[in-house]
This record gives C-alpha cells, structure tokens and sequence, in this order.
C-alpha cells in the first residue's frame, strides 16, 4: 500500500513551466510503473507520461518535447517537468502507481495554462 501527494501545481501563462512533484509514503525504488495522469473538464482521464516496467519512460503524443517525467528514488518522489505549457494543457494532473494488481492514485493538483 502506498500514499500519494501531488503537489507543483498553479496558474501560468502560455509557455511557462512547472514542476509537478508526487510525493509516496514509502520507498519507490521497487515501484516501476509509476505515472502522471491528467484530466480536464468534462473529459476522460488520459495518460501524460509514465515508467514502463522496464524502466523506459513514455510519454502522450500531445507533451513529447515539452514535458519530462523523472524519479529520485532517494526523496520517494516522482516529477513531472513541463515547459512551453498551452493551455489545453489545464487539467487537474495525478499521480498513479501501480503495485502488483492495484493501483493507487493521489488526490490530484490543479495546472491552469492562461492565453
């Protein structure tokens, strides 16, 4: 069982950045599929960027180039870094592990991309 706090998120112009961060209650180093996921208003959830079980990071067509998903095993934290943000990037963005069948989510942060 794992907690996750998302944290990073906020108000920014088009093409600013920011630095999404989640946060687990225990040590990471074993969890290989971990995620960032982002939903916005009156849409799905989709899937932005994430760890595959081998490690490869793999991101959605929409943020190749612009965003970055990275680990520090060390602090239990996983990043997402994003840069020339649009703002059909607003959405609210979680963090999603999975461990063996199960998956857990955070409570999510909020990224608004103003034009």
């Amino acid at each position: 069982q794992v907690q996750l706090v998302e944290s990073g998120g906020g108000l920014v112009q088009a093409g600013g950045s920011l630095r999404l961060s989640c946060a687990a209650s225990r040590n990471i180093f074993s969890l290989k599929v971990m995620s960032w996921y982002r939903q916005a208003e009156g849409k799905q959830r989709e899937l932005v960027a994430g760890f595959s079980s081998g490690g490869d990071p793999n991101y959605a067509d929409s943020v190749k180039g612009r965003f970055t998903i990275s680990r520090d095993n060390a602090k239990n934290t996983v990043y997402l870094q994003m840069n020339s943000l649009k703002p059909e990037d607003t959405a609210v963005y979680y963090c999603r592990v999975r461990i063996g069948l199960l998956d857990y989510w955070g409570q999510g942060t909020q990224v608004t991309v103003s034009s």
